[in-house]
């Protein structure tokens, strides 16, 4: 079992933000990763950084872009087709 926690340093122990539910006197591995803001909040930035990736979509996307969002027809290429 495995989760991820947003833990604050206070110079001398971390001390979780929410409660966790583990075993006593066990020993765990924990992995320590800055966060890039300290309020919690994400900027647009990060939003867009989170939403930024591919787009699963017809190898004729960029140049039929009309078609598959607003219906127009689609385009006759130079050879007709």
């Amino acid at each position: 079992m495995s989760q991820s926690v947003v833990v604050v340093y206070d110079g001398t122990v971390l001390r979780p933000e929410t409660p966790l539910e583990l075993e006593t006197d066990r020993r765990y591995m924990v992995t320590l990763t800055p966060l890039e803001h300290a309020t919690g909040q994400e900027s647009a930035w990060d939003i867009l950084d989170a939403l930024a990736g591919t787009v699963d979509a017809p190898e004729d996307w960029a140049t039929e872009h009309d078609h598959y969002l607003y219906g127009a027809p689609k385009r006759v290429d130079e050879q007709g087709i």
